[in-house]
């Protein structure tokens, strides 16, 4: 229990206007937080439709190339023409959240006579079935970026929800009843005061009428 003074009461306000202004902030920035996740959600997801469409039409060829090259063949061609991706990842900061970027340092696809392997001498299938695969993975490394980003602004939002509503609904809330509990505490004392003070004037009126 807080003493009931007027030094506290004064005390009390001003945390509860310092808290407040520290709630609008919270909402300020959380909402800017929902923008940019908002805005980091359509190419995320435009990513994912991408990569089920691609690997589909890449399955599809491949199939087709297995019945006319045969598994041996396109074993071959895949153990030739493989290669290493550099990755850069660079750590960003947005609005004090921290991710991962990540970003690849040369094109994933590339042109049939960059593969290692005579391409004239295979199907249109199997080169288009090749250029899909290469393109998901692309793709698939430029939504691992996005989904670091999103799941760190998400984790923000939730923390921020979360430390605003406590403010709202149990901070604020004990502060404005302890101000209200030690203001009626000081207003009856003052009142009790005044009568006694108006009590006192009255006697000493009443004995400076007798004297006289």
């Amino acid at each position: 229990m807080i003493h009931p003074t007027r030094t506290n009461l004064l005390q009390l306000k001003e945390r509860r206007r310092a808290i407040t202004g520290s709630v609008r902030i919270l909402k300020a920035r959380r909402q800017a937080l929902i923008r940019e996740l908002i805005a980091s959600s359509h190419p995320f997801l435009q990513s994912r439709r991408e990569i089920r469409r691609d690997y589909g039409e890449a399955l599809d060829g491949l199939h087709l190339s297995l019945g006319h090259e045969g598994r041996e063949s396109i074993e071959s061609i895949a153990g030739v023409s493989q290669r290493e991706v550099a990755l850069e990842i660079e750590s960003k900061n947005l609005m004090g959240v921290k991710y991962r970027d990540v970003s690849v340092g040369e094109t994933v696809v590339r042109r049939p006579s960059e593969r290692n392997y005579d391409y004239t001498a295979t199907t249109p299938h199997l080169e288009e079935s090749i250029h899909l695969f290469e393109k998901t993975v692309e793709t698939l490394l430029q939504l691992a970026a996005f989904e670091n980003k999103l799941k760190r602004l998400g984790d923000e939002i939730v923390r921020l929800t979360r430390r605003t509503r406590v403010l709202e609904e149990r901070v604020l809330p004990r502060m404005q009843q302890s101000i209200k509990t030690i203001a009626q505490y000081l207003g009856e004392r003052e009142r009790e005061s005044y009568f006694r003070l108006k009590r006192f004037k009255d006697r000493r009126t009443a004995r400076a009428q007798e004297s006289t």
